[in-house]
């Protein structure tokens, strides 16, 4: 029973990840503006704001769409969660655990996500999974 549910509830947090990823990159563009990224990346003392503030956004975008369609997902995996784990030293690790006292608790729970989807395989109708039972077939037809 289990093995039938689980490519459908990998599927859902893939999506549920990947959106708030996409959406918290996309604020970085809109609301915030990359200037106004940037501005907060300098103050907080991020190093190289000018260039890690559009990189951060990219990522978080790109990741996002990456994850929602789970392409690459080793890899957007791995970065997302290296991302989160600069929120946490950067901006939410020196207030403590709590998300409502601005702490690491949110971003903390998006690495850990975004790491155990990373590798789980994507579940249902990732592309990384359909790219690969793609390949094996050309395999055995070869």
């Amino acid at each position: 029973m289990l093995d039938r549910i689980r490519p459908f509830a990998l599927l859902l947090g893939r999506i549920g990840i990947g959106v708030i990823f996409l959406v918290h990159g996309w604020q970085k563009f809109t609301t915030m503006g990359i200037s106004g990224t940037t501005a907060f990346f300098e103050q907080i003392g991020i190093p190289l704001p000018g260039l890690a503030a559009p990189a951060v956004a990219v990522l978080e975008v790109v990741g996002g769409i990456a994850f929602i369609v789970g392409a690459a997902l080793p890899v957007f995996g791995v970065l997302l969660a290296l991302d989160m784990i600069g929120a946490i030293v950067f901006v939410h690790g020196a207030n403590g655990f709590a998300v409502d006292k601005g702490g690491y608790e949110f971003v903390l729970a998006l690495a850990a996500a975004a790491l155990a989807i990373g590798f789980s395989g994507g579940g249902a109708l990732a592309a990384d999974g359909l790219w690969r039972r793609g390949r094996r077939t050309e395999a055995v037809t070869v």
